[in-house]
């Protein structure tokens, strides 16, 4: 997971805007190759994420309908893990989605 500070001019009025701070981080070329190597997870985790809380799900409800742990849907959340395409086929079952890969 990527780590770093916040600067204050993203920090207007206790408002942080990610997509701003993001494209700013974007101009420092070591930031921008580790998130490159991280995006992928990163948006696999944001889909997660957004489908579940749009189930009015937990992470503890999940993994139970997975047959799985909560902790194993938060490594996948926090981008700790790589999940296999077996949970990743299950996981999309339980939500009630369809899991679409490409390879462009």
């Amino acid at each position: 997971m990527i780590c770093y500070t916040v600067s204050s001019k993203y920090m207007k009025n206790k408002i942080y805007a990610f997509k701003d701070h993001l494209k700013e981080s974007l101009k420092n070329p070591k930031f921008k190759k580790e998130w490159e190597k991280s995006e992928l997870e990163y948006q696999l985790a944001c889909q997660l994420i957004e489908k579940r809380l749009s189930k009015k799900m937990s992470q503890r409800t999940l993994a139970k309908k997975i047959n799985s742990t909560q902790a194993v849907v938060s490594n996948i959340e926090t981008m700790t893990s790589n999940p296999s395409l077996s949970l990743l086929k299950r996981i999309a079952k339980a939500l009630d989605s369809k899991l679409l890969l490409q390879i462009k």
